[in-house]
């Protein structure tokens, strides 16, 4: 169970990388290793990715730098919100690149592996990466549907060339990618046999030579697969573990740092990256979950329910199941959200709405599927507080302004502040609850 939920998360983040190279993932996104593929729409309900947000555009890029280094282009974004974060093939976010970190002003970097020892051009800032494959995920700010073109003009300037092209040369072969396992492994082990390859391709750091161990013992470290035709108790061993670290995950993610007024903060859930930090991150105990099974069980838990999320400093993510009851929300039921001030944030806020227990947007009569900052024609009180309301039907005429559209069954809204302020990193903003009127 332990060594489940130590390999899960690369498991996961890679099969979605490799979605987003082949097409098919849960993300509507596909483009070749080493370029970006744009968004140029809001994703929906259509899109079956766990908590994808729904005020910015996404542009991601699966990379691979086996056949060298890259050079990553950004347009000046003239203040307009953006963020590149670079997750390895472990999920750690290992840099980042935007309005907070970099600024926005036009830039050239070098992505190069973290061995590398070449030369690096006049005027580029060097990004190593830990690992050959990583993913770029990109967000730029939408401000309502009238800002798409400008949206889409922002996202046509970011680009990625490979270094030897950049310099003049030829476009080198094709990188190795993520390796598959043996295909005569049968399906109650081909998740143990693609951990094996990918544990191979893309090692672990120094600090988890105990979890190498643990796989040791397990096979998942051999060279030739043992799962082809594997001992029946290791091969029940591993089965039943696999169904068990499922069920911890499922239970991990519900479990987070004391709710505050029903909302569960998750600040520090991004913390699990201890050994590798490039430009852009914080590199201090303040931002790290120290003892490493703590770390490893969150960074499961975060892949499932939220793959691909910032780290705190970059944007603040603050999940709500209950009512100020403890009541598990539900759409059969109408509820308020009465904001006194709007969230203190440098960037933008928005509150998303989501099902339970998938995590997907919802699907509602009036395509809205978050309140925020870029929401247009929002009624304020007179006090300046800005009540929402959460449920599955209408309001009424005079209050969907401020209607977030619920889903029938449970749901599970998701706030957002992007570029935190002080106030919310040292810890002194709560969200007030959710209550029940109906």
């Amino acid at each position: 169970m332990e060594a489940y939920l130590y390999g899960y998360p690369l498991v996961y983040d890679l099969k979605e990388t490799a979605a987003i190279v082949k097409g098919g993932g849960s993300l509507p996104l596909t483009s070749p290793y080493n370029h970006f593929a744009r968004a140029r729409a809001l994703l929906g309900p259509e899109t079956k990715f766990v908590t994808p947000n729904n005020d910015t555009l996404y542009i991601v890029a699966g990379c691979d730098l086996s056949s060298g280094p890259l050079v990553l282009h950004v347009p000046d974004t003239a203040e307009r919100y953006y963020v590149l974060q670079f997750v390895d093939a472990w999920t750690n976010n290992f840099a980042y690149i935007g309005r907070r970190s970099t600024g926005t002003a036009e830039a050239t970097y070098l992505l190069a592996p973290a061995d590398y020892r070449g030369t690096v051009p006049e005027g580029m800032t060097v990004v190593r990466a830990p690992t050959l494959v990583f993913t770029i995920v990109g967000r730029v700010q939408v401000n309502g549907a009238n800002d798409l073109p400008a949206v889409h003009a922002v996202q046509d300037g970011f680009s990625l060339t490979p270094l030897a092209v950049h310099q003049g040369g030829s476009t080198p072969p094709p990188g190795a990618g993520i390796p598959a396992g043996d295909t005569r492994v049968s399906g109650d082990l081909q998740w143990w046999e693609q951990l094996r390859v990918c544990v191979a391709a893309f090692p672990p750091p120094v600090g988890d030579a105990g979890y190498l161990a643990l796989l040791d013992e397990l096979g998942v470290t051999a060279r030739e697969s043992p799962f082809v035709d594997p001992d029946p108790d290791l091969a029940r061993l591993l089965v039943e573990g696999a169904k068990a670290g499922q069920g911890l995950i499922e239970a991990l993610i519900k479990i987070a740092a004391p709710p505050v007024n029903g909302w569960t903060d998750t600040m520090h859930l991004f913390d699990y990256n201890l050994d590798f930090f490039e430009v852009g991150t914080i590199d201090a105990l303040d931002w790290k979950i120290a003892d490493r099974s703590k770390a490893y069980a969150t960074r499961a838990a975060v892949a499932r329910a939220g793959l691909w999320g910032n780290h705190g400093y970059e944007a603040d993510y603050r999940l709500v199941y209950v009512d100020a009851d403890g009541q598990q929300l539900d759409g059969s039921r109408r509820y308020e959200l009465r904001l006194d001030r709007l969230p203190p944030v440098d960037a933008f806020w928005s509150l998303t709405m989501y099902d339970v227990p998938e995590f997907h947007l919802v699907e509602n009569p009036i395509d809205r599927y978050l309140i925020g900052s870029s929401t247009p024609d929002l009624t304020f009180a007179d006090d300046g507080s800005l009540t929402i309301y959460l449920q599955a039907a209408s309001p009424g005429a005079g209050k969907e302004s401020n209607w977030l559209p619920a889903s029938a069954g449970d749901f599970r809204p998701v706030m957002r502040l992007y570029q935190p302020g002080n106030e919310v990193l040292a810890g002194k903003y709560d969200l007030p609850p959710i209550r029940r009127v109906g």
